[in-house]
């Protein structure tokens, strides 16, 4: 399991991103109850996760609509397969529109910046 904790700040709101080897969507879901016994990932406004498996993409927004897809999408491009990676918000109080897209994006260049690294 790799976590990369405040990443990003943006008026009030704090993004993780963290990840691992993943097959299924039962395995991607254990995932995020491992990262959810940690009590600040369990308290936090949205887990959002992806995973591009050989059977079907898949992915859950967790209340932050849409970001699920740009997770998926930077997964696809990249050929990311059988990887989960979820991005993680606390909200900060004040909406961000748009801008929690380009956010979720750049914690997921962020994390596979780091996966390249080794």
């Amino acid at each position: 399991m790799r976590i990369l904790d405040n990443i990003i700040s943006d008026r009030g709101s704090k993004y993780a991103v963290s990840g691992a080897p993943c097959a299924s969507e039962d395995e991607a879901k254990a995932f995020i109850k491992t990262l959810c016994r940690q009590k600040k990932f369990a308290k936090a406004t949205h887990n959002t996760w992806a995973l591009l498996t050989d059977e079907a993409p898949i992915k859950n927004d967790d209340g932050e609509s849409g970001a699920g897809m740009v997770i998926l999408r930077m997964l696809e491009r990249e050929g990311l397969k059988n990887h989960v990676i979820v991005v993680t918000r606390w909200f900060g109080g004040k909406h961000l529109g748009g801008d929690r897209f380009r956010h979720v994006q750049e914690a997921v260049r962020i994390y596979l910046e780091d996966l390249a690294k080794g």
